[in-house]
């Protein structure tokens, strides 16, 4: 990396100031005492401030020391969630936890530890990510990234060699390790294959080839409309999803623009994000949000530019179904010439057991799968198997494109980026900057599948599938259907930049996890493939929640941030908005009051009519009803299918506003009103209690209220709580909410963000940053970032450290 002029006197400045004003302890509590002077050796080394909640901000003159401060500081957050991380991604969690018990499913979706080693130990003995990281750039990562990563690990390990680990999580725990810049790529690795062999796992460990002759029959096609709906439900992104809505200048106060991020992430494990600062001086200086064991900022901004990104509709893997040598099941057959599979063995250490040898096999196409989860088999016959292929799997880009937004000077860049990396696997990008500009692309990684080539080649299954789902399943007995290759695109089998949807400059441009289709209502994006979403199909009620506040909020006009942060705690309930007022009158109509439960018995719901009727229709922890109504929604959508519910049917030429219109006389609504007030009762919880009462996390010995909901109520401010009747209601977080920002600029040198990260900092309970953004966030409060070195350095809580390999 080049030195830009004056990089060292900006670098010099801050290290003196970091002299000054070095505590005897760092930020979370467990840091020892360091000397001011620089660490010896010549040892990789950062700056640390940390401002108000935590927040480090991060000081380097080089991006190997930048990624070293950055490990440095992930570990003194989050070890324990770290080292569970990298013990997957080193495939040993059978050793350390037993092969039976469960990953926390944050870096696949294997059921079970075995599964997950199984795979990962395959990745590793392969070396899939070695040779990932030689390839030179832009197909492989840049030296940059790769020099961040190196830094991460040594900054990780440095962490771990000076201090003693209190989270009572991992203290003393064996597992707990040095890890190499191969552990932290092999995390970007799991992540960019999370929406392909990441998705297969246990299809893939668990495919066998049939071993009798009773094996010898036709393929078993599994049942075209069951697989559909597998299918459908596989993509659907109710676990994991977002909201970002840009706003051009014509909408803005100013002429500037304005981006609201809310990412939709867990609460827990190793997909959280954590908040920093990274600058180098004269190079980059981004803040944001990073994925845990990532050495670059996922979302956030710079001085001139911010973005965020929502799960995109794009299926990132496809199939390929095999005709296999009926003398042979691990030979298929392409363009009648016979090619054997590859079969790698695989072993892992079991605690408690003799260690576990399994076999993979491998195509051209990709890894043999026998499932896409229990709703999906894909049986392996002596005459036909599947292979999945995931273009992912040769992706270690994401890195060049975070870095790449980081030093954006705005939308235009961000485009550039995308089109020069190719880096991101399963999101959306939606950006805004400082000269007015809006934009969002679906930019991502797609297997090339055309509309063409699906039509072409799809086999019984896959025309099935593909139409409603977007997953296809092409003859792989025929080299022409494999898929094709763009001149734009930087690997071969993924579409090329020129494909990509893209939205400029509208006056907003927003996305909720529906198709690019919508991203804003009167500009509608269309004549893309299949595979990157559809077109004309029913929004979430989420989404339809969302255009209609955006688009009111830029048909309005005179934007400001502060417009921003009241949009992300309206806490609005779609859901409520159509149907609450006409259940409430259903209810007040039933005879006596009463209804009948799916028990049989008979319910007095006359109270709830009343409190339905009284209800704001929003999810704050204030509402009285919100709770009742939540209960009653998800027991009605549970046994109601969608087009029983309405009365007026969806229509393409009016998506956000339909369907509409309760149909009370349907099958479920009473029945739903009645054991939604029993289970209520039975908990000891009024019709009418708030909803903060209710839904709560629990910090320590503190009941935190959280506003928001569900999915299917459409709130913006997502939370997907976990019902505990016993506990008194909800009584956590799985997903929702997560790292968001509010970010505008006024024509100062500054941007104006608000921050805010909902479950904290910290994942151990004896950080005094474990629950205090948490806090903030039930009350709907924000951080105000500290971009600038004036406003970092007049922090009333400023703590600096300078953290080296060597003490």
């Amino acid at each position: 990396m080049r030195i830009r002029p004056g990089r060292f006197a900006v670098l010099a400045l801050a290290l003196l100031t970091a002299s000054a004003t070095l505590p005897a302890t760092a930020a979370n509590g467990q840091e020892r005492q360091h000397s001011p002077s620089h660490p010896s050796s010549g040892g990789l080394s950062a700056v640390i401030r940390y401002t108000e909640y935590g927040i480090p901000h991060i000081l380097a003159k080089n991006y190997t020391d930048l990624g070293f401060g950055t490990g440095w500081a992930q570990a003194a957050d989050q070890v324990c969630t770290l080292a569970d991380g990298f013990v997957t991604v080193r495939g040993e969690r059978s050793r350390f936890f037993g092969p039976d018990a469960e990953p926390d499913g944050s870096l696949s979706s294997a059921a079970e530890n075995l599964s997950s080693d199984l795979y990962f130990r395959g990745v590793r003995a392969t070396g899939t990510v070695e040779k990932l990281l030689a390839e030179p750039a832009p197909r492989g990562p840049s030296r940059d990234s790769k020099d961040l990563m190196r830094g991460w690990a040594a900054g990780y390990n440095a962490w771990l060699a000076q201090h003693r680990i209190t989270d009572p999580a991992c203290r003393g725990a064996s597992w707990v390790r040095p890890v190499t810049a191969v552990d932290v790529a092999a995390r970007t690795f799991a992540l960019a294959v999370l929406g392909g062999q990441g998705r297969a796992v246990d299809g893939i460990t668990a495919a066998r080839p049939p071993a009798t002759p009773a094996a010898r029959t036709a393929v078993a096609i599994p049942d075209a409309q069951s697989a559909a709906r597998a299918a459908q439900k596989l993509f659907d992104t109710a676990d994991m999803g977002s909201n970002a809505v840009a706003f051009s200048g014509a909408t803005t106060a100013n002429g500037r623009g304005l981006l609201l991020g809310n990412p939709h992430y867990p609460w827990q494990g190793g997909r959280r994000f954590w908040q920093s600062q990274q600058t180098i001086p004269g190079e980059l200086n981004v803040a944001g949000g990073a994925l845990l064991g990532s050495a670059t900022v996922s979302i956030g901004h710079n001085a001139r530019v911010a973005w965020s990104h929502t799960v995109a509709t794009g299926v990132t893997l496809n199939l390929h179904q095999l005709t296999l040598d009926p003398a042979d099941p691990t030979t298929y057959l392409v363009d009648g010439k016979p090619e054997r599979m590859t079969r790698r063995t695989v072993t892992v250490e079991a605690r408690g057991g003799p260690p576990v040898t399994r076999t993979q096999w491998w195509t051209r196409y990709g890894p043999v799968v026998t499932s896409l989860g229990a709703g999906l088999p894909l049986p392996w016959t002596s005459t036909t198997a599947y292979a999945l292929n995931d273009p992912n799997a040769e992706n270690l880009r994401a890195p060049d494109t975070a870095l790449g937004f980081g030093r954006a000077r705005g939308t235009d860049d961000v485009l550039t980026t995308l089109r020069r990396t190719q880096g991101l696997p399963w999101i959306n990008t939606i950006a805004a900057d400082s000269g007015g500009h809006s934009l969002f692309t679906q930019s991502q990684v797609l297997p090339r599948i055309t509309d063409e080539l699906a039509q072409r080649c799809s086999t019984a299954l896959g025309k099935a599938l593909y139409p409603s789902s977007g997953i296809a399943v092409l003859d792989g007995s025929r080299g022409d259907c494999a898929p094709g290759s763009d001149p734009d695109a930087v690997q071969p089998g993924i579409f090329g930049p020129a494909k990509m949807p893209v939205l400029k400059d509208a006056p907003y441009a927003e996305n909720s996890n529906d198709s690019a289709w919508l991203a804003n209502t009167d500009r509608p994006l269309t004549g893309y493939e299949r595979v990157f979403g559809s077109i004309g199909s029913p929004l979430s009620t989420r989404a339809r929640g969302a255009k209609t506040d955006v688009s009111a909020m830029a048909a309005k006009g005179e934007l400001t941030v502060r417009d921003l942060q009241a949009q992300q705690f309206t806490n609005r309930a779609t859901s409520g908005d159509l149907i609450a007022d006409d259940t409430a009158r259903a209810c007040a109509a039933l005879p006596g009051g009463t209804a009948t439960g799916s028990d049989g018995r008979a319910v007095d719901v006359g109270e709830a009519c009343g409190v339905l009727k009284a209800w704001d229709h929003s999810m704050k922890t204030g509402s009285r009803g919100a709770l009742l109504f939540d209960r009653f929604w998800r027991r009605l959508t549970a046994v109601t299918a969608p087009a029983q519910l309405w009365k007026v049917p969806f229509s393409a030429a009016d998506p956000v506003h339909t369907p509409n219109t309760l149909d009370t006389e349907a099958p479920g609504v009473a029945t739903a009103l009645a054991d939604a007030v029993s289970e209520l009762r039975a908990a000891g919880i009024a019709l009418d209690a708030t909803l903060g009462a209710h839904q709560v996390v629990v910090r320590g010995d503190r009941r935190i209220p959280v506003p928001g909901g569900t999915e299917s109520l459409g709130v913006w401010n997502k939370v997907e709580p976990v019902w505990d009747a016993a506990a008194g209601g909800y009584t956590e977080v799985t997903t929702g909410s997560s790292y968001i920002q509010a970010v505008g600029w006024d024509g100062g040198r500054c941007p104006v963000a608000r921050t805010l990260l909902t479950y904290s900092q910290s994942s151990n309970p004896n950080s005094p940053h474990f629950s205090d953004q948490t806090r903030l966030f039930s009350e709907g409060k924000w951080v105000t970032s500290r971009f600038c070195e004036k406003d970092i350095l007049s922090s009333p809580g400023l703590r600096v450290i300078r953290v080296g390999e060597h003490r």
